[in-house]
């Protein structure tokens, strides 16, 4: 290939990129969610090939044994194991976005747009994948309840056991996010989201495979989602009617990510004592020093003291809100938590 022509459409090129463009300090154009779809497509896609997803390993070994094979086979021929993704397996991304509701959403997802995505997987695809492809084409009612009830028993099987942990990191990497954005801007975030990503004369750029495009977000935004499963890199959604979107990988994921809730609160507690830990563990969102102390099972004049250790180390801000105090992890906070994972 001729690195020095322009990029081509479906051929991979260093300067393919994708341009989110905003009005100038359009804060509230940009707003986070969460999508419990996009991880689970991105687990099936791990456990199709483990050798390119390290960071996975140790989530990879507590699930392969359980895993419900004829369910994840569907979801596998539905997926592929790269590049597009069906766009009706996931719903709009939103901050209280549940597995529940995306799994509702997709037993009731509108069969015409599904037989477009169908569409698109088939020319895509070949072989005996392409044949069970073309039939679900054919019978987009059949195959939705088909795919609901695989997405169902996969998730039960290799996401619901570590939903807890992975939603933690999701929830923390969005505050860490939206507190860049109050202290430095779009700018600033958007060029610590990923090396993918960079930020210029208006709009988030985003270096991509295969794929270019210039998307208008003025007056309707762009949603930033993290995910935990596709730690590899970035990913873009931008047809109508879906709202331009742009997942990218969340901080703090190790290959410890998945471990049990116990052992973190364990690690943490040998290092800043069982009543701190806690406290930092249960500061993924904002709370007053009453609620603190009330499920630290402390009085508050103790839960202060330690709020005010857990301060001066830089591991919580404190924040006045009318008559309260609320108390939420720093940017150093999240990563000592993040470590851990």
């Amino acid at each position: 290939m001729d690195r020095n022509s322009g990029p081509i459409e479906g051929v991979e090129h260093p300067d393919h990129r994708v341009e989110f463009h905003l009005s100038p300090g359009d804060v509230e154009a940009v707003r986070f969610g969460i999508s419990p779809g996009h991880e689970l497509a991105h687990a099936v896609r791990v456990l199709r090939r483990p050798a390119a997803h390290p960071l996975q390993w140790g989530w990879l070994r507590a699930v392969r044994d359980r895993l419900p094979r004829e369910d994840f086979a569907l979801l596998t021929t539905v997926i592929g194991d790269d590049g597009y993704l069906p766009d009706f397996l996931t719903t709009a991304p939103r901050w209280d976005l549940t597995p529940e509701v995306e799994l509702d959403e997709l037993r009731t997802a509108p069969l015409d747009p599904m037989r477009v995505d169908f569409r698109k997987m088939v020319v895509r695809s070949s072989g005996t994948r392409q044949q069970a492809l073309r039939e679900m084409q054919d019978h987009p009612e059949r195959a939705r309840g088909m795919i609901a009830d695989a997405w169902a028993a996969v998730w039960e099987a290799v996401l619901s056991p570590v939903w807890p942990q992975l939603e933690r990191l999701l929830r923390a990497d969005i505050a860490v996010r939206t507190r860049t954005i109050a202290s430095t801007g779009i700018a600033g975030m958007a060029g610590d989201l990923h090396r993918q990503v960079t930020w210029g004369s208006g709009a988030v750029r985003v270096s991509l495979r295969r794929h270019s495009e210039q998307v208008d977000c003025r007056g309707g935004g762009l949603v930033l989602v993290p995910s935990v499963m596709s730690a590899w890199g970035c990913m873009v959604l931008t047809e109508p009617p879906a709202q331009p979107t742009l997942f990218y990988p969340a901080r703090g994921v190790t290959a410890g990510w998945a471990r049990d809730a116990a052992d973190i609160t364990a690690a943490l507690s040998a290092l800043l004592g069982p009543a701190r830990a806690g406290m930092l563990l249960r500061a993924g969102t904002a709370r007053t020093t009453s609620q603190v102390a009330r499920d630290a099972g402390l009085a508050i004049s103790t839960a202060s003291h330690h709020l005010a250790v857990l301060r001066g180390a830089g591991l919580i801000a404190s924040e006045r809100d009318g008559t309260r105090m609320l108390h939420l992890r720093t940017p150093l906070g999240e990563a000592m938590v993040g470590a851990v994972h």
